[in-house]
């Protein structure tokens, strides 16, 4: 079976279990959240409205945990030069991003490794994705299926 073709940058005989790819780190504010929300469609109160967020235990302003998994990924496209080479993606969501209202917001920090070859002929790689903000994981199990070149 060929695998399908990819634009990937990154060739499968060229890449080593172990391997980091190179870290980013993703600043979020207020605003970063309602332009989610307004692309997203998701308007949870808890995501912009710092009363209602405290009033259902919460530390305050979260970020949306799909906007927190696809700032993640990135980390992996941008590596691989194609996001269409991501076959798989999952993640669990463990803590929230904390986002204050002050100038400086949060950040997510994202780390990442090749965690093994699995299939010579698809050529593909699962990646394994840390992501931490405030000093706590914010997603647990974070993983990427990958097609490389």
């Amino acid at each position: 079976m060929t695998a399908p073709s990819t634009t990937a940058k990154i060739r499968y005989e060229d890449v080593e279990v172990g391997a980091e790819l190179p870290a980013q780190t993703f600043p979020v504010t207020r605003a970063t959240l309602v332009r989610y929300a307004g692309a997203s469609g998701d308007f949870n109160p808890i995501h912009w409205n710092e009363k209602f967020a405290k009033e259902v235990g919460l530390p305050d302003v979260i970020a949306h945990g799909m906007f927190t998994m696809a700032e993640a990924i990135r980390v992996v496209t941008d590596w691989v030069g194609d996001p269409a080479a991501v076959a798989e993606y999952g993640v669990r969501f463990t803590k929230p991003v904390v986002v204050p209202n002050d100038d400086e917001g949060a950040v997510i920090e994202v780390s990442a490794k090749v965690a093994a070859k699995l299939d010579d002929d698809a050529r593909t790689v699962r990646v394994d994705l840390t992501a931490m903000s405030a000093g706590q994981k914010v997603l647990g199990m974070s993983r990427a299926v990958v097609r490389l070149a």
